[in-house]
């Protein structure tokens, strides 16, 4: 049981996370995460920019090789809301893919990191006058529509620009993902989207002005998906209204975008139902294929966007341990798991972050997992949860795991599988600051996000 205490899961941490035989120590791409805290502070985000890249090949590569078998090919987005800064949106574009942003704020770092304009996406269901003129004004490769009301103000833009701009249609297939209720974006009751069944009148309208270029359908069903069915059932519901759309544009519509949402495994015990993204990308290009020919369809290109599925496995977080309060489970069935009947008692971790730096668990009742980072241990194993500085009851981190019993004061925590949405929907909840964010790279480490001060904090009061 002490190994297993002391081991770094490779399906949840980036594959070069390893704990040192002599030390004891968890390294991270080569650097040992006390001499990273030391250098940059706690709590800090580290990325494995390594296991990114290597994460983007694989995932553009797997969907691209697959689109070519069934005789297309497929753009591989980056959703940059699941993490994104200067240098994460060069190493994407680097291996190849294109990138998605979702604001303006998004867009301007995106070409600030020097991403052609071109191949970038841009979504947003509520895209400002000023945003869309900027998009257009830059170059930007697809705007995606959400609204009715979008379709007069792109078009606005494009014609002052005097360009001809690529829009696509999000439409909602009704489709819900297998997932919690909040990251389930394709049912018809909620603020993304169009009705499929007007798709038609809005291509037409669409189609009206001269200076947009209408290129497909749009449809994302959620995040942290398994399993593919409920693509399937989409994208059947997409392709069915696209000969209606072939004959209102007189041509075969060029595009279909599936949007992204491939889950991870946050936890060892979600690691065994993760699928391979080989066999989704296959999984997804024969549904493809099989419904194109069943409804007498040209099999369009194919676009996805990724986001969590890169990024997410790359990043760590790390925190130091404030305090510790053993509370007993006797007499009280509370929130405890059958696998914790065996233990009399909850040892309650804090540490010095918590909600602001990663609001998941607050938003979703998302749960983690944690090691000593500093050190290894042969002490009996405690149940713990590991909670947060703030002033909120909801305040975890991680809800439920096992640490060797003497974790303490002082040590440093490594919580896995923090590169998605933890900065990205950071905050600076009871004035705690935002942690940096460091890349580490063959045993040397940089800077990529600044964290900020409490000075910084004070001094936006005026």
């Amino acid at each position: 049981m002490t190994e297993a205490l002391n081991a770094v899961d490779p399906r949840v941490f980036p594959p070069s996370v390893r704990r040192d035989d002599a030390h004891g120590d968890v390294q991270i791409g080569g650097v040992a995460a006390a001499e990273l805290v030391a250098q940059f502070g706690s709590p800090l985000y580290v990325i494995d920019a390594d296991a990114a890249r290597q994460r983007a090949r694989e995932v553009r590569g797997a969907l691209q090789r697959e689109a070519r078998r069934i005789g297309t090919d497929a753009t591989v987005y980056y959703a940059g809301k699941a993490f994104l800064c200067v240098a994460v949106a060069q190493w994407m574009a680097e291996e190849g893919l294109a990138v998605d942003v979702a604001s303006g704020g998004e867009l301007a770092v995106a070409l600030a990191a020097g991403v052609d304009p071109a191949r970038i996406g841009f979504h947003g269901n509520n895209k400002s006058v000023p945003e869309i003129d900027r998009a257009v004004r830059a170059g930007v490769g697809t705007i995606v529509l959400d609204s009715e009301i979008e379709i007069a103000r792109v078009a606005d833009a494009a014609r002052s620009a005097g360009v001809r701009q690529r829009v696509s249609l999000r439409v909602n297939s009704g489709v819900h993902a297998s997932t919690h209720d909040f990251l389930a974006t394709s049912h018809e009751d909620q603020k993304f989207g169009q009705p499929l069944d007007a798709a038609p009148r809005l291509v037409s309208a669409i189609l009206t002005h001269d200076h947009l270029d209408f290129v497909g359908l749009h449809c994302h069903i959620g995040s942290q998906i398994f399993a593919t069915d409920g693509f399937r059932e989409s994208a059947r519901r997409l392709l069915g209204v696209y000969q209606e759309l072939a004959t209102l544009t007189g041509a075969p519509v060029p595009e279909l975008n599936l949007g992204g949402g491939f889950g991870i495994a946050y936890t060892p015990s979600e690691a065994d139902e993760l699928p391979a993204i080989d066999d989704i990308a296959r999984e997804l290009a024969d549904l493809v294929s099989e419904t194109c020919t069943a409804l007498g369809v040209q099999v369009p290109r194919l676009a996805f966007e990724p986001g969590r599925t890169i990024i997410g496995q790359a990043g760590i977080t790390l925190y130091t341990v404030g305090t510790t309060k053993p509370v007993a489970l006797a007499g009280s069935d509370a929130g405890l798991d059958p696998a914790d009947a065996g233990f009399p008692e909850r040892l309650y971790v804090s540490v010095d972050g918590g909600m602001s730096d990663n609001a998941r668990p607050a938003l979703y009742g998302a749960d983690y997992h944690v090691r000593i980072a500093n050190r290894a241990s042969d002490a009996d194993p405690a149940l713990v949860r590991v909670v947060g500085k703030h002033c909120e009851s909801g305040d975890m981190v991680v809800q439920r795991d096992l640490l060797p019993g003497d974790v303490a004061p002082g040590d440093l925590l490594a919580v896995a599988a923090t590169g998605a949405y933890c900065w990205s929907l950071s905050s600076t909840y009871n004035y705690v600051p935002r942690p940096p964010v460091v890349a580490v790279s063959g045993g040397a480490a940089r800077m990529i996000v600044r964290g900020q001060t409490e000075d910084e904090l004070l001094a936006q009061s005026v």
